[in-house]
């Protein structure tokens, strides 16, 4: 029966009393993974640049959390400032000894190209559709998307790998469980498609690459950080649309959502689907650089 313990749901995937940070954690599929977590025990700090919605999100999801041990503390800090990062950095090490997981997902996206004007319209028309996109929009997207996250890990790196006395005493029992990272990308930057948002698609594609660069570095034997990726399909998220989430949720709600997106699971993802995907890449010790793809088949209609 001692034997069988060990595959209980509540053991392979218990994150009760982790630190968890998750970038973007107010709003979208930041704010799912923040409930994930919270929800199983972590105390989450959620970060990002409105301060609002990191207030909001914690006084509403914070209050009626399933473990009396999860907590939500907002973090107000701009990703794209390496002093803003140092700052919240310093904040967080009032507070905790080590940080077990760090989630990036932060996500912006700015302005969009109509490819559809290559189909019929004169070559000039798609041309001046490509050229409408600005330095400003690709740097802001990469500002955020890339470096932005590069910045982040690098600045909560040696807070992730110090050995705290807890996990010490994990560790002589066999317990112990790697630090990681989990980088929410995006089957934008794995599909051909530009899906009118080049900048957006390159970014990601660009943040996969980064990760699959540090999940080779980081693993060194005096780190020992998994870093992984979750690159989800279509989420309801402010960042699909020009829309409020709710709306997007609303609108998403039509019978033939497949047909018209090309999603064989016939629905956008829900809380749950990202939830599972992130609690599987931070609780399973022998995932390393992988990119774990959360789409509802996207990727099978648009390769």
């Amino acid at each position: 029966m001692a034997h069988n313990a060990k595959f209980a749901i509540q053991n392979l995937f218990n994150v009760e009393g982790w630190v968890v940070v998750v970038s973007g954690g107010g709003s979208g599929i930041g704010l799912m993974i923040t409930r994930a977590f919270a929800n199983n025990g972590a105390r989450v700090y959620i970060i990002g640049r409105s301060s609002p919605v990191l207030e909001q999100a914690a006084h509403e999801h914070g209050q009626s959390l399933l473990s009396p041990y999860g907590r939500i503390v907002p973090v107000m800090c701009d990703i794209t400032d390496k002093d803003s990062i140092q700052q919240t950095v310093n904040l967080i090490k009032l507070n905790e000894s080590h940080i077990d997981l760090l989630v990036n997902s932060s996500n912006v996206a700015k302005g969009k190209s109509d490819m559809t004007k290559g189909d019929l319209d004169p070559p000039e028309t798609f041309a001046e559709e490509l050229w409408r996109e600005t330095v400003e929009d690709w740097e802001t997207v990469y500002r955020t998307n890339v470096i932005g996250d590069s910045h982040l890990r690098a600045a909560t790196s040696s807070r992730r790998w110090r050995l705290c006395p807890s996990w010490l005493a994990r560790q002589a029992r066999g317990h112990a469980h790697t630090p990681g990272v989990i980088n929410i990308t995006s089957v934008s930057g794995m599909t051909r498609t530009t899906q009118n948002h080049i900048n957006y698609n390159v970014s990601k594609a660009a943040a996969i690459q980064l990760s699959t660069l540090l999940a080779q570095e980081l693993r060194r034997r005096a780190l020992r950080i998994r870093v992984n990726n979750v690159a989800p399909g279509l989420f309801p998220s402010e960042i699909m649309t020009d829309e409020t989430e709710e709306v997007v949720r609303s609108t998403w709600a039509e019978p033939n959502f497949g047909k018209v997106h090309g999603v064989p699971a016939n629905r956008p993802g829900s809380d749950e689907d990202i939830a599972q995907a992130v609690l599987m890449l931070a609780c399973n010790q022998y995932a390393y650089g992988q990119t774990l793809v959360i789409d509802g088949g996207y990727l099978l209609e648009h390769p």
